[in-house]
């Protein structure tokens, strides 16, 4: 019987040390939950970009933007996503993983339609409170163009905060120039002499007496210019309101981006 009572206590010992032990570990996790909670700012929200090209041939986009004079992208500190040269991927937020984001299925179902290629799938908490100013973060995806040194989709996406949240979608899609033909040089070589004969056959020709601005226009005929690299075969230009919860779809014949913002509440 001294046997068999040793052995309760040592094993209502082992259930009390147990359960104290599930008592601090509750206690931890409540106190960490309560603490996530008071940590939450106001105006925090999960933003979510699916950036996607339309599988298409280029020749059957019907709009002419060849000629539509672009300015250069500016430089951003901070990246959304981009692809490097040498196919290496950088990005300044703190991404989530692409289950935890509600546009994920979304971007699933379109890449299985075999009509789409999602090029960035990008998810991350920020807080955006009313009168944000974002800066612009760099987007830079798709195919590498040797010619130019730049991915065929580039541009910016800045978001900003009024009364409601706005997103600025600023990407051009490029191709290569089908204008290869590099001027035909003057078929005078750029390295002959000028042959000007004065009127009097006695007189020597000084430099003055050579007319400067037809040896300028020889030079210039001269320089071949070589065609410009890049044509622009479609672009985003386009400021969207968002709402908490909405999934909006800004798009050009050859590109498209999924927007979607949720607000995170501190009970979540």
């Amino acid at each position: 019987m001294q046997i068999y009572g040793n052995r309760w206590c040592r094993h209502t010992a082992r259930l009390l040390v147990s359960a104290l032990l599930l008592a601090l570990s509750l206690a931890g996790h409540a106190q960490q939950a309560d603490m996530s909670a008071k940590d939450v700012p106001d105006d925090y929200y999960r933003a979510e970009f699916i950036i996607l090209e339309r599988i298409i041939s280029p020749e059957s986009v019907n709009e002419q933007m060849s000629d539509r004079t672009v300015e250069p992208t500016p430089a951003a500190e901070k990246v959304l996503w981009s692809v490097g040269q040498d196919g290496a991927t950088e990005s300044t937020l703190e991404l989530v993983p692409d289950n935890e984001m509600h546009l994920d299925s979304a971007a699933q179902r379109l890449e299985r339609s075999g009509r789409y290629r999602v090029l960035v799938s990008a998810g991350w908490y920020e807080a955006f409170p009313p009168d944000y100013k974002g800066e612009p973060l760099k987007v830079a995806v798709g195919d590498w163009l040797d010619d130019a040194g730049t991915r065929e989709i580039e541009g910016t996406i800045t978001i900003d905060r009024q009364r409601y949240l706005h997103v600025g979608v600023h990407l051009n899609h490029w191709r290569p120039s089908d204008n290869t033909e590099i001027p035909e040089p003057s078929a005078r070589p750029a390295n002959q002499a000028v042959d000007i004969q004065p009127a009097d056959t006695d007189a020597v020709a000084t430099p003055e007496a050579i007319d400067m601005g037809d040896m300028a226009t020889g030079m210039e005929m001269t320089e071949a210019v070589p065609a410009a690299p890049l044509q622009l075969l479609t672009w985003i230009r386009e400021t969207r309101r968002m709402r908490s919860e909405e999934i909006h779809f800004l798009d050009s014949p050859t590109i498209g981006v999924l927007i979607f913002f949720k607000k995170i509440e501190a009970a979540e």
